[in-house]
């Protein structure tokens, strides 16, 4: 083993201990030598540093396990912490001993050129690399920044259930199981429980996995994804669009802030992320179809939007963009029809610049109980499984609204990823359940 002092710490702590002898324990990144001098690139999953081990130093014996070093071969190094700026972070180690935990033999990802579906398969290797590494802390950001800004707002977190009877967003996308004999579905969508959990807190968020049982082979669809959903009390349409684009400038703002080194891995143009303040552009779905008319789609007023009508209209603005007051026929249930046309629903999608499409779709909720059971019964959807949440119109009902934002497609945007399989450490997409 190691010997001499065990002053354990991790690599992106090493500014902290110039001139003291540490001990860093991690993985070869990769390694070369020159002479009686090597050069070892250890990363620990904080950070890569370089170590300088000199055969005077180490010895001969272990001058020659050095040689044997492969990538990914895990190690412990100990050695002074030395300034350099010509090194990668600005220091060094001077290595004075290792010990070598385990030789990895033959490691399948090389530097060289891999195809997608390789990667995929061995996805969990794939998640060392420096690029995987950098989008994975950028997520780590994004969800800390997400709790951060509603814990900071009197919001309280509050969980809800993964297996549910009830139907949230339609019901050609359940995952279906069995619950002791009773038919159940994994949840599309933690919002109904929420809104009983913002009747109960006043201002209340669930973060959790979702299932969408969606054929889509879109660069933009998983299976599994993960969703942060605020409900509020006492609030409306307009009020409900100020706390989303609010949420969405912090968590930008706290992503430049915090992970800059990322972005630059991701050579990121961090210019377009520093536009996105509040507040956003906000355009009504009717002057949406203007727009993609005079942009040469053949879109009717009634349809819903794809991947293709949100992403052009996306890249009409270099904000984010809130769209608001969909027809009625394409959208939930539990959404508020327009007072002045009823046709449209008070409800609201923010789409990410530069052809990302959508990342947040909310809306004001319907608080009338007869409205209510009149919208489950149109739908032909079970009134039975519903009288829990009728009960939340019956007593004590207010204007509610709330939004629900997908963790892999803002990580996506932000990375500014080409498919939102590299948002997530293991992706569940149509065709792809392992590893």
């Amino acid at each position: 083993m190691v010997k001499g002092i065990m002053n354990k710490i991790l690599i992106k702590r090493a500014n902290e201990h110039q001139d003291k002898t540490v001990l860093l324990n991690g993985w070869v990144y990769n390694s070369r030598r020159s002479g009686k001098i090597g050069f070892l690139m250890l990363r620990d999953g904080t950070g890569i540093i370089q170590c300088i081990v000199v055969k005077n130093d180490v010895g001969e014996e272990k001058f020659e396990q050095f040689k044997r070093l492969t990538q990914e071969t895990s190690i412990s190094v100990s050695g002074k912490i030395v300034k350099n700026d010509r090194a990668p972070g600005g220091f060094e180690i001077q290595t004075s001993d290792f010990t070598i935990h385990q030789i990895s033999v033959d490691y399948p990802i090389t530097p060289k050129e891999h195809g997608t579906e390789f990667l995929m398969s061995n996805r969990h290797l794939w998640l060392r690399s420096k690029r995987q590494n950098a989008i994975i802390k950028i997520r780590h950001q994004i969800i800390k920044a997400t709790r951060d800004f509603f814990d900071s707002h009197d919001f309280t977190l509050v969980d809800t259930p993964l297996l549910t009877p009830n139907v949230c967003e339609g019901t050609t996308t359940l995952f279906e199981t069995d619950y002791y004999g009773e038919k159940v579905f994994l949840a599309q969508s933690g919002q109904l429980y929420g809104e009983a959990n913002a009747f109960a807190m006043g201002r209340q968020y669930n973060f959790g996995p979702t299932f969408r049982a969606e054929k889509s082979k879109t660069r933009r669809h998983l299976l599994e994804f993960w969703m942060v959903e605020p409900e509020i009390t006492y609030c409306d349409l307009n009020e409900n669009m100020e706390w989303a684009e609010n949420m969405l400038a912090y968590i930008v703002a706290q992503v430049l802030e915090h992970k800059s080194e990322e972005l630059a891995i991701l050579e990121r143009d961090i210019s377009v992320l520093e536009k996105i303040t509040a507040p956003f552009p906000r355009v009504s779905y009717t002057d949406c179809v203007e727009i993609l008319k005079k942009g040469g789609f053949d879109f009717e007023w009634g349809g819903d939007f794809g991947s293709p009508e949100e992403s052009y209209i996306s890249q009409q603005f270099d904000k984010p963009v809130i769209i608001h007051r969909y027809p009625a026929e394409i959208k939930a249930f539990y959404m508020k029809r327009d007072s002045e046309n009823e046709d449209l629903v008070l409800g609201m999608d923010i789409l990410a610049p530069e052809g990302y499409g959508e990342i947040i779709g909310g809306s004001e909720r319907e608080a009338d109980y007869d409205t209510l059971l009149k919208r489950l019964k149109e739908d032909d959807l079970p009134v039975e499984e519903f009288q829990w949440y009728l009960d939340l119109r019956r007593y004590g009902s207010v204007p509610h609204a709330g939004f629900g934002m997908g963790i892999e497609r803002t990580v996506s945007w932000i990375c500014k990823l080409p498919h939102v399989r590299e948002t997530i450490p293991f992706p569940r997409m149509h065709g792809r359940l392992r590893p």
